[in-house]
């Protein structure tokens, strides 16, 4: 359903843009580390908890990282908590220009449809506040940006999907649409003519699921999960379960059901599991985790 982009992209531009926002960034690329093995299902949830925000995500070949924002004094704050004293770190400066530079070379990173990066952003704050501070952020990136306009869906190096609160009659609106939507999977309406705006649809693994990775898995969980994932994928969206027990017997189970994203907050044990399970896992058992994780 997604497409990628066409593979002519305006680079005069990007470069532009990037000698104005990335003087002194390290630099660096996917064709340049040939060792990365891009993982599609894996999921970084609350990225920015990791010693390197995105880095450490993105070397060990996660395409996609979640981000808790909110909006204080015009700025958009990276926390898990509301920012009230210290320094806090920007969207921009741990997530888009380090992006831009990732994608920005001089045509050698030719752009491939598993290219593009999905960056969660889970907004804390006051929905509509948030939001259209983000779409003034956006107009320097829009270049790097997945888009949907007039029913055409087209997929680039970054796709933004937003969580948490989400003024649902700002990102419906009209025109060019950089933003799409995390859904709600228990409250998904097939009538809804959404196929172009949602993008992923989850909710919290204890809500869906009572299995906790030992013993025998309830046939009506799997059942229930089943039909959801089912739905999602009905309107094109990605299915993700928040919250779900870091055991690769849990891992096995959501891949089987058809889930998309497996999130989690330790990077090298999943990505252990995929590289493994060659990036297609089949229920073989636990891989990259201690007994009884």
């Amino acid at each position: 359903m997604h497409q990628p982009a066409p593979a002519t992209r305006p680079y005069q531009r990007l470069k532009k843009i990037a000698g104005l926002l990335m003087a002194g960034l390290y630099f660096f690329c996917p064709a340049t580390d040939a060792q990365v093995l891009s993982l599609p299902h894996a999921y970084a949830h609350n990225d920015y908890w990791h010693k390197r925000p995105l880095l450490d995500a993105l070397d060990n070949g996660f395409t996609h990282v979640e981000a808790d924002v909110y909006l204080r004094h015009s700025r958009l704050i990276v926390s898990h908590n509301p920012p009230f004293l210290g320094h806090r770190r920007t969207l921009e400066e741990l997530y888009f220009r380090p992006l831009l530079q990732r994608f920005a070379m001089d045509g050698e990173c030719r752009q491939s449809p598993l290219d593009t990066i999905v960056l969660m952003i889970d907004v804390k704050s006051k929905g509509v506040r948030t939001i259209k501070a983000l779409n003034k952020l956006l107009d320097r990136y829009r270049p790097v940006l997945s888009s949907c306009e007039d029913g055409k869906l087209t997929i680039r190096n970054i796709t933004l999907v937003i969580t948490g609160h989400r003024p649902m009659g700002w990102l419906e609106r009209g025109g060019p649409r950089y933003l799409f939507v995390d859904a709600d999977l228990n409250r998904l309406d097939l009538r809804q003519n959404l196929h172009d705006l949602y993008f992923t649809a989850s909710c919290r693994y204890s809500r869906l699921i009572s299995w906790k990775g030992k013993g025998q898995i309830p046939f009506s969980d799997q059942q229930r999960l089943t039909t959801l994932v089912d739905r999602a994928h009905a309107i094109g969206a990605k299915v993700r379960l928040w919250g779900s027990p870091d055991k690769a017997r849990v891992w096995n189970f959501l891949m089987s059901c058809g889930v998309d994203l497996i999130n989690t907050d330790r990077l090298v044990p999943l990505r252990d599991y995929f590289v493994q399970n060659n990036n297609d896992p089949d229920g073989n058992g636990e891989v990259g985790l201690s007994p009884g994780q």
